[in-house]
């Protein structure tokens, strides 16, 4: 099976991600989808297995394997979890739907950890920027800054919120190189150190209940090789039954 027409025939959960997600777009923004296909149990059957991930077929569309999902959502990835909390689902079937009730399963402590490195990452990413051309890529500063909030916000209530709000305005005078470089680093330097200081303080649960989430793969797994059974029955049966017609 192609990698694309898994994507098409299998998707259990799609949204829109990005600017237009997080309350950010502006005229001219990209539109980009995220999703989460259920490969069919039989293709593990095989030496070939099927992919983790899917780029396309759509344009800035980009698609994982449910179990791959799930792994990185236990690992608190910053990407796979504002995924998971999208404000504008476009599509989403039963399996899907399960998956959506089990967002506090991948919520923990861990997203201090993981949200603080990426964040880390970015901003040496900034700095080479600055030094390298005198000021940082502004877009990618003000996602930087909207990371840390959401990090924060996240920590001290327990519930991940994707739409930034009222800080639209701050946040876009930042993509708009309107902040001085200083003021951004120093704001950067205040949201890590509020973040640190809600790490022990938080309502989240130390570790992810990875049981309830292995539960739930289980199942679609199995649910997925029981329809392909009875898919199996069906073809068999109006072959034979078009055999005896035949005679």
């Amino acid at each position: 099976m192609h990698p694309e027409d898994l994507v098409r025939d299998h998707t259990i959960y799609s949204c829109v991600m990005g600017s237009r997600a997080f309350g950010l777009a502006t005229e001219g923004s990209d539109t980009d989808r995220r999703g989460v296909f259920l490969a069919p149990t039989a293709l593990y059957w095989r030496f070939d297995k099927p992919p983790t991930h899917v780029d396309g077929p759509g344009e800035e569309q980009f698609s994982w394997e449910l179990e791959r999902f799930c792994e990185l959502a236990l690992r608190a990835n910053p990407n796979v979890l504002e995924c998971l909390h999208s404000p504008l689902v476009e599509h989403v079937d039963a399996t899907g739907r399960e998956l959506l009730t089990l967002r506090r399963a991948f919520l923990s402590r861990r997203v201090h950890e993981s949200f603080t490195r990426y964040a880390l990452g970015q901003r040496r990413k900034l700095e080479a920027d600055v030094r390298t051309h005198g000021a940082p890529r502004w877009k990618h500063a003000m996602h930087l800054l909207r990371l840390l909030m959401s990090a924060l916000d996240l920590l001290r209530t327990g519930e991940l919120t994707i739409d930034v709000g009222d800080r639209r305005a701050e946040l876009l005078a930042v993509k708009r190189g309107e902040v001085p470089w200083p003021e951004i680093e120093a704001r950067m330097a205040r949201l890590a150190a509020q973040t640190d200081a809600w790490t022990y303080r938080t309502p989240l649960p130390a570790e992810p209940d990875r049981r309830r989430v292995e539960d739930f793969l289980v199942r679609a797994r199995r649910a997925s090789a029981v329809q392909a059974d009875a898919d199996h029955e069906v073809v068999q049966g109006v072959v034979r039954g078009g055999s005896v017609g035949q005679h």
